[in-house]
């Protein structure tokens, strides 16, 4: 039985999830399409779009600079207009943005359409560092003036925008989403090497190339960008969420369950599918989606290595987790992307997994986190039996990841702070229920 109250989730789990769900657009990647309606002079139009927390305060940060949003949340479909663009107060920015790390990318179309830009201090989830400098200073290599204030910072464009050459030290996907918001209208060319190259990255690309923009992408990282003076709305459907798919896929095979994932594609999920099967669990891809079930036999141990993509996604890696505390033998895993990523353990350990956490590199090779002190390595030993217990989500992803131990779990559990997951898991109570699991919210 699962039951629902304000922000708290009691599970009783050990019942493997069967049946059918949905997953629409990426998380990862909507909001960053939001974002680019700024930039066009005509509306754009959203399909497949997901609703979650992420994109409503992506809609009021939008209705605040003067953008017309019309939503039809069942059709999945966002129209945006942008033509009466305007400054919003900061403390209306602030009120709304909450713990959203998203104001920051506004920066870009924002200093094109009105010269000024403002972003509170950001939040998030806890699970790195995550700063914010690689856009500060993208944004000053084009010429913005930027200015740090006890309530955020506020940034200038006394003049156009001028391209510019960068070469990141880390593929970040904030970074380059950055770059390619700002970079797309500013005067002369932009070049990026050590560019992120993630699908989600690929379909902005997408969009901004319908809008107008000229960008072509080089197989070693290197993304170049011809400013143009203007551009105009499209229509795009966004790719399907592999992040949610995955993470489905990771609670088939923790509970010993069959789930078919509709929408689910496998392209962006070809490192994913790989490891799946290599840990005993079997998917057959359709047309309209991917069916993830465990197929019988105890599951098998693996060594494991997050990176930026073509790699091991990091969103990938909790759910996994949890399913290789049903693995005989010894998995190791080893983070790269983020630091902090493995908190979300002890609530695991406190189940009954049996899980080390160390500081040095337990991957195929050294990492930038090898030599700061950080636990970003992890051995599970299984298969361990888990027991329900009280849980505090941490983050986004680690709160799923709770919620599939819940559900593995014998006994009932409470997990607290859910409202974390429904900022990237559209309608997930309700996805439960089609699972099999019983869900009441008064």
């Amino acid at each position: 039985m699962v039951r629902v109250s304000q922000d708290l989730l009691y599970v009783s789990g050990g019942t493997p999830l069967s049946g059918e769900i949905t997953v629409r657009g990426a998380k990862n990647f909507v909001s960053k399409a939001m974002v680019a309606a700024l930039l066009g002079e005509t509306p754009t139009v959203l399909r497949n779009v997901p609703q979650i927390r992420d994109v409503a305060v992506v809609t009021g940060l939008l209705e605040l600079h003067g953008v017309r949003v019309d939503a039809d949340p069942v059709a999945g479909t966002l129209h945006l207009d942008p033509s009466a663009v305007e400054s919003a107060h900061v403390a209306d920015i602030d009120a709304h943005a909450g713990a959203s790390r998203i104001p920051i990318l506004f920066c870009g179309p924002l200093l094109h359409r009105l010269g000024e830009a403002f972003i509170p201090d950001l939040g998030g989830c806890r699970i790195g560092d995550r700063p914010i400098n690689y856009h500060l200073d993208i944004l000053r290599q084009f010429g913005a003036v930027v200015d740090k204030t006890d309530t955020g910072i506020h940034i200038r464009a006394p003049r156009r925008l001028q391209g510019t050459k960068i070469a990141l030290p880390y593929p970040s996907v904030g970074a380059t989403e950055q770059l390619l918001l700002t970079a797309v209208r500013a005067e002369g060319i932009t070049e990026l090497s050590g560019a992120a190259i993630e699908p989600e990255i690929m379909d902005l690309i997408n969009v901004l190339q319908k809008m107008g923009a000229i960008i072509s992408v080089d197989t070693d990282r290197v993304i170049r960008i011809e400013g143009v003076d203007r551009l105009v709305g499209c229509t795009h459907t966004a790719l399907a969420d592999r992040v949610e798919a995955a993470s489905w896929a990771s609670a088939a095979l923790a509970t010993g369950g069959d789930v078919y994932v509709r929408g689910a594609t496998q392209p962006e999920m070809t490192t994913f599918l790989n490891t799946f099967r290599k840990v005993g669990g079997e998917f057959v891809v359709d047309d309209d989606g991917i069916r993830f079930f465990h197929p019988g036999g105890p599951l098998r141990s693996i060594q494991l290595e997050t990176d930026v993509h073509p790699g091991f996604m990091t969103d990938w890696q909790q759910p996994l987790v949890v399913a290789l505390t049903q693995a005989s033998g010894l998995s190791i895993v080893h983070e790269t992307v983020y630091e902090n990523r493995f908190g979300f353990v002890d609530a695991l350990r406190g189940m009954g997994a049996t899980i080390q956490v160390y500081k040095e590199c337990l991957g195929g090779r050294p990492c930038r986190f090898g030599q700061r002190n950080f636990f970003h390595s992890a051995v599970i030993s299984g298969p361990t039996p888990l027991s329900a217990a009280e849980i505090e989500v941490p983050d986004l992803r680690g709160g799923f990841s709770h919620l599939i131990a819940a559900l593995t779990a014998k006994g009932t559990s409470a997990v607290r702070g859910i409202s974390l997951i429904d900022r990237g898991y559209e309608h997930f109570t309700d996805k439960l229920a089609a699972l099999g699991a019983d869900v009441d919210r008064p």
